[in-house]
């Protein structure tokens, strides 16, 4: 059975239809991405399953007392409320001090409890973030893109996290990426969506989906020679990636959308933040 599913989901705003007939599971244990330009649905989608906007037709099916853990695309703090981390991860429910420092460990920002939140950087205030859903133990983690803001390493390094806790922790995930490159090497499954599902399957089937390439150029082929790159040669880190499963869908739906847009592309390049040695030691 699967932990989430939208079948038959539409989603309007003012009269205006963002998304149309989007079906979708989510497996136990499985990474899913979804991609696709700007204006395409995809926070949309995500508020969507976790029920924080109506659907308009369609419906989204959760399993019983399903365990979410949520990591938004963005969350603004107000520079002048006094708020720590560990105040933070207590909200709403407190959480013991033990608990607060193994799961600060466990995202790679140990000692930081005592600190503002508005003093941390970009890469330090994601784990925070992705601390905070974890502390729900949850069975599925759904990320509107998680490193919208990081740079490349730092991007790189988060998604690596990620990989981890699901093998830890079994859990599924869901998220939303603008980096094409690492979707390609991270995820189980992407779904490219542009107000509806253009294509989904394993990374390869995707690539070489004419409605992907439509969205975002045949550019993409070198987010494609990377991931055949990464797994030719095995993963020097002894990590395993969990790829190679039989979720490869070749739908193909035959949407055919020529768009040719380019957008969503090189966010991952986005280092004009300017990190802190901290940061640049640990690759946030």
């Amino acid at each position: 059975m699967s932990l989430i599913a939208a079948e038959g989901l539409s989603v309007s705003y003012g009269g205006h239809e963002v998304l149309t007939g989007v079906d979708l599971a989510i497996a136990p244990g499985e990474i899913v991405t979804v991609v696709g330009p700007n204006g395409s649905g995809k926070s949309t989608l995500l508020h969507a399953l976790i029920g924080t906007v109506r659907p308009s037709a369609g419906r989204v099916v959760r399993r019983p007392g399903l365990r979410i853990g949520y990591v938004p695309q963005r969350l603004a703090l107000d520079t002048r409320m006094p708020l720590t981390v560990r105040r933070f991860l207590s909200l709403p429910e407190r959480r013991s001090a033990a608990e607060i420092a193994a799961v600060l460990r466990r995202t790679g920002v140990p000692g930081v409890e005592g600190r503002q939140m508005t003093a941390l950087s970009g890469g330090q205030f994601q784990r925070v973030l992705l601390a905070r859903a974890l502390l729900a133990r949850p069975e599925i983690l759904i990320l509107d893109e998680p490193t919208q803001g990081l740079d490349q390493p730092g991007a790189a390094a988060f998604y690596r996290l990620i990989e981890e806790v699901r093998a830890e922790t079994g859990a599924a995930v869901l998220m939303v990426s603008h980096d094409l490159h690492v979707v390609m090497s991270a995820s189980d499954r992407v779904i490219c969506l542009n107000g509806h599902v253009c294509c989904e399957g394993t990374p390869t089937v995707v690539s070489a989906a004419p409605e992907y390439r439509a969205l975002f150029g045949l550019g993409t082929g070198g987010a494609l020679a990377l991931y055949r790159h990464e797994h030719d040669h095995g993963h020097d880190h002894g990590q395993d990636h969990g790829h190679g499963h039989a979720h490869g869908h070749p739908h193909g739906y035959a949407h055919g959308h020529a768009h040719g847009q380019g957008h969503g592309r090189g966010h991952a390049n986005d280092a004009a933040r300017g990190r802190d040695p901290a940061d640049a030691e640990a690759g946030l």
